[in-house]
């Protein structure tokens, strides 16, 4: 059996090694197609391959009909927005993540773009300090749980909203739990966004929740670019002269944004929270091994579809 990893941003070398290692020790094939540069390079990859490893790589319908022989698509991460799961189903092919494997790296950034935010984006100017600040956590999976950790070690007053995460549960981490979503937006002065990306949360980040944050807010998304609505966002800048906006997903509008907010607003050119060594090699090694054992032996622990 033949396995592609698939990744237009290759995964570090030496999670490239492991994941080799893995599909190899299993009497199976590896074969790679990193950098490509269009989608006729990727349709002629999968004809003739089995299971896929991808990271934000597309997996549309028209790649997984070419696909015929595939069984299982895993992402490496978390997030499986950039994957056709109805046309996946339809085809009976098994889609999987790997929650969990970058959770730390995506924290230890969402720290780091508020340290950035709150020092002026390191300009030579006075800043201020995390700690005492109120910092609010909005969706209190994987990420959420490693912000809030590091958190505690800058003695932030945390608290968190999580639509499907009984308070209990987050209170038993020592986090204060709010029973509304609103009330997190009016509270704290930074906010951590983690919610992912479905038909119920797309641009749900708009005017309700802007007008309700606090004069000097600073709000960091490590999410997905969608669940922002970027018209809503300018007009809360417009109108709002202290507060910030940081970033790891490029917004549409980014060149308005840099334009008109330059001293408050800050994105990645690229998608960066899972670029890290260890993050590479944790959700490589993971999905190589979910591989492995769905083929082998059938199991479908991750399966999302």
């Amino acid at each position: 059996m033949k396995v592609l990893i698939l990744t237009e941003k290759p995964f570090a070398t030496k999670a490239i090694d492991s994941i080799k290692q893995i599909i190899s020790n299993a009497s199976m094939e590896a074969v790679i197609l990193e950098k490509y540069t269009d989608k006729y390079q990727v349709l002629n990859a999968v004809e003739d391959v089995d299971a896929i490893i991808i990271r934000s790589d597309l997996m549309t319908n028209e790649i997984l009909d070419a696909a015929k022989k595939l069984k299982i698509v895993v992402r490496a991460g978390s997030g499986v927005d950039n994957v056709d799961l109805v046309a996946a189903s339809v085809r009976n092919i098994v889609v999987m993540n790997t929650p969990g494997q970058n959770a730390n790296a995506v924290a230890e950034l969402a720290i780091g773009m508020m340290i950035y935010a709150s020092r002026n984006f390191y300009d030579g100017s006075n800043g201020t300090e995390l700690k005492g600040k109120k910092l609010g956590i909005h969706a209190y999976g994987n990420v959420g749980r490693n912000v809030a950790k590091i958190a505690k070690g800058f003695e932030m007053d945390i608290y968190a909203y999580d639509s499907f995460c009984p308070a209990e549960i987050i209170e038993k981490d020592g986090i204060k739990a709010f029973t509304s979503v609103e009330e997190l937006y009016r509270t704290c002065q930074y906010i951590s966004l983690h919610i992912p990306c479905t038909p119920e949360t797309e641009y749900s980040i708009n005017h309700n929740f802007f007008t309700k944050m606090l004069p000097r807010a600073i709000l960091i998304n490590t999410a997905r670019k969608e669940v922002i609505n970027e018209e809503d966002l300018i007009n809360w800048m417009e109108n709002s002269p202290e507060v910030r906006y940081i970033t790891d997903i490029m917004p549409n509008n980014d060149k308005k944004l840099r334009e008109k907010f330059s001293k408050r607003y800050f994105s990645t050119p690229k998608k960066m929270g899972a670029q890290t060594t260890e993050a590479n090699n944790n959700a490589g090694i993971a999905a190589a091994n979910q591989i492995i054992n769905f083929l082998l032996n059938g199991n479908t622990q991750f399966q999302v579809n």
